[in-house]
């Protein structure tokens, strides 16, 4: 009852926390992190341990998998270059580059231990990422290439990490088998990510109940990372691969009020992880602090400071320079993919945030661990740095290179056409199942259908067109429809007394639908 009690309360705490964070206009990840450092030294509070490996089985799966589930799988593919060199090559860049800064001043520090820290924080948060990045309205590929890059370092890195660790225990290892183990662990988690993601489609097909589709898609996640882990294979990359095959089959295989559905759904569960797992990163530091109190602090904070500083110099290196070197070597790739601007790669080193999965793998280090006390305190002190300061910092680095895109109420040219190709096809199924039956009656419904799908057409045909008039047209018509909605709604509710009440309900939700498609075509959200 104890341990409810406590969750009921952290989950009150990062309401309010959420709460004061978006009157700050600060980011909810920072504050739930220093809300969790405030309230660990609360009197009062009970020591709160946790374990690292109930810690990644029960946040990362989900979080993953629906971050995959949003994914935009075309540019996901086209951007596939850069998302592999920031997800392995810039991990393994980190690591080293960390480790050689960990030995240079911590000289005690087995070199095996050293590069075990730097695969700790190496991987930037896929969670911590989403948190700050929803804030911004960042140009397409940016955004493509870091949610593709949070999607997989988190596998690499802890393939580096379960390396190094047993590294430190034998004292001599093999490195061309350490390559195979890798490729290994990575296709492993891909294919049992893909095999739990089709038997989950497969599933759906045979369900007619949209709570129960609701219940499979949950369970896949952490199916697909609990049996990758069994066979010693990427959890991580297994629920990403799950999550990828149910968005990108959704359409075929979901309801649409399936599809409506998992969208509270799994919004609420977000909020619920995401807030949680920040928070308790904050509650970690008391014991952090215990661990280390007969150490010098002021030594303490120099080597937290130039580890830092390593782990977001290192960043920019490898950024900036995996972006130039291909393109100074291949004529053929810099004449295919220009260079990006360097404000965009200014953006891309910025956002490295740390997170859970850095502290978790610290957390799981065994405790005859050579500098384990070291390596937790620097994986603490690199999540909240670089949560803190980059975090804090992001959005005054975004608009200060201008790299926030104007938001308009027109629709992306490809989702204008797209639309329009939509209603014309609609249009036209509807003609030719009219000349293909003989209408006897209600021939005058037909034709005001037939007129309701050419309004369609016409409207989305012009979507495209002249966008400095369009724009504000079609934002003051979306604007108007809510106030007609309003005021549907407010008739609605004077007949509440009246009416049958699933009759009632069905026409609130047909308002609520409406709505929230309007609010989304003006908040540009997805």
């Amino acid at each position: 009852m104890h341990v409810f009690e406590l969750l009921l309360a952290l989950l009150a705490a990062c309401v309010a926390l959420a709460v004061l964070a978006r009157r700050l206009d600060f980011p909810i990840a920072v504050t739930l992190v220093l809300g969790g450092m405030g309230l660990a030294f609360a009197p009062g509070l009970p020591p709160l341990v946790l374990d690292p490996e109930l810690v990644l089985a029960l946040f990362l799966p989900p979080l993953l998998q629906v971050s995959a589930y949003r994914t935009d799988w075309p540019a996901f593919r086209n951007h596939l270059r850069p998302i592999l060199l920031l997800a392995v090559g810039a991990v393994f860049f980190t690591a080293g580059l960390v480790a050689i800064a960990a030995k240079l001043f911590v000289p005690s520090l087995p070199w095996w231990a050293a590069i075990t820290l730097g695969a700790i924080v190496a991987p930037p948060d896929a969670v911590a990422a989403a948190s700050i990045l929803g804030r911004f309205k960042l140009p397409k590929q940016i955004v493509t290439v870091l949610e593709g890059e949070s999607l997989i370092n988190d596998a690499s890195s802890l393939v580096l990490y379960k390396f190094a660790v047993a590294a430190v225990g034998v004292g001599t290892v093999s490195y061309g088998e350490g390559a195979l183990q890798f490729i290994g662990v990575a296709v492993g988690g891909a294919m049992v990510g893909w095999l739990v993601g089709r038997a989950a489609m497969w599933i759906f097909t045979h369900l007619e109940d949209t709570l129960l589709d609701l219940t499979i898609t949950i369970l896949a996640g952490f199916a697909a990372y609990m049996a990758a882990e069994a066979i010693h294979a990427s959890g991580v990359l297994a629920a990403v691969v799950c999550g990828l095959v149910l968005g990108r089959q959704q359409h075929a295989e979901f309801t649409a009020r399936t599809r409506i559905e998992l969208v509270a759904v799994w919004g609420f569960v977000e909020f619920v992880l995401t807030s949680l797992v920040f928070i308790l990163i904050g509650l970690q530091l008391r014991g952090i602090v215990a661990r280390l109190a007969d150490d010098d602090l002021r030594q303490l904070a120099w080597l937290a400071a130039a580890m830092s500083v390593t782990l977001i110099v290192s960043r920019f290196i490898w950024v900036f320079g995996s972006a130039w070197l291909p393109r100074a070597l291949s004529p053929e790739l810099r004449e295919r993919d220009p260079m990006p601007p360097w404000s965009h790669s200014v953006v891309v080193s910025w956002t490295g945030m740390r997170g859970v999965v850095s502290l978790a793998a610290a957390l799981a280090l065994p405790e005859p661990f050579p500098g384990r006390d070291i390596i937790l305190f620097l994986a603490f002190c690199s999540i909240f740095v670089t949560l803190v300061i980059q975090g804090t910092t992001l959005g005054w680095v975004v608009r200060r290179l201008g790299v926030v895109e104007e938001e308009s109420a027109l629709p992306e040219p490809e989702t204008a056409l797209a639309r329009a190709e939509i209603a014309t096809a609609a249009l036209e199924a509807v003609r030719q199942h009219l000349d293909s039956t003989e209408i006897t009656e209600h021939t005058e419904a037909a034709a005001e259908l037939v007129q309701e799908y050419e309004v369609r057409a016409e409207r989305a045909s012009i979507e495209g067109q002249d966008p400095e008039t369009k724009s504000v047209q079609l934002e003051a018509q979306q604007r108007l429809r809510l106030v007609a909605i309003g005021a549907a709604r407010e008739k609605l509710a004077e007949q509440a007394e009246t009416m049958d009440a699933e009759a009632h309900r069905a026409l609130g939700d047909e308002l609520d639908l409406e709505e929230h498609q309007i609010r989304r075509a003006l908040d540009g959200t997805r």
